[in-house]
């Protein structure tokens, strides 16, 4: 199998923001977005998903996280799109139904090349320390413009806006590993009856 590792770089008068990223890794990564808690989902989703990610971000987080958080979730997005390259062999979908702790939640995804995002949290605190939880949805809309694809997520339960967070990324990982698994039995074949995703 051909290495599905591809790397970003995305500059902005907002943000300067570098990502490398290798598909079929073993979890390691090295995160410096300058968002401490986006740090720590990064490394999450990395590590449960088995992708070697480096991230390094600096953005104007004088003003906010905001912008930090949605790019970095664009360039993730399309490094991962450069590094799927045509799909070929790829499972396509993947989900995951993640506990954490009191929070339960799904998160599915079909590389299908088309941008869509089901944002069913319900994330009770407007902060999270420092973090502001509105920007979890910032980021998943960015990976999706970034990487086109539904990706869904659903609440089941929870109560704890730390847990609720943290189980999405877990899940997310999750399912993007699925979802980017070569499937042996495909060849080199495309998951599609149109013959392109």
């Amino acid at each position: 199998m051909n290495s599905r590792t591809d790397g970003i770089t995305r500059k902005t008068a907002e943000t300067d923001i570098s990502i490398i990223l290798n598909i079929d890794g073993t979890g390691k990564s090295r995160i410096s977005t300058g968002v401490g808690f986006m740090d720590h989902m990064l490394t999450l989703f990395a590590a449960h998903g088995r992708f070697d990610l480096n991230v390094t971000c600096k953005g104007d987080t004088c003003v906010d996280d905001h912008h930090s958080v949605e790019d970095t979730g664009i360039a993730l997005g399309q490094a991962f799109a450069k590094a799927l390259g045509d799909k070929k062999g790829i499972t396509r979908y993947g989900n995951m139904i993640l506990p954490m702790d009191e929070a339960l939640i799904l998160c599915a995804v079909d590389l299908s090349g088309r941008d869509y995002l089901g944002f069913g949290l319900e994330i009770p605190t407007q902060k999270v320390g420092t973090f502001d939880t509105e920007l979890v949805q910032e980021f998943f809309l960015g990976f999706v413009r970034g990487c086109p694809c539904a990706l869904h997520f659903k609440q089941f339960s929870g109560v704890n806006s730390h847990h609720i967070i943290e189980g999405a990324f877990k899940a997310f990982g999750r399912a993007m590993k699925q979802a980017a698994a070569i499937d042996p039995a495909l060849g080199d074949a495309v998951p599609s009856t149109k013959g392109v995703l």
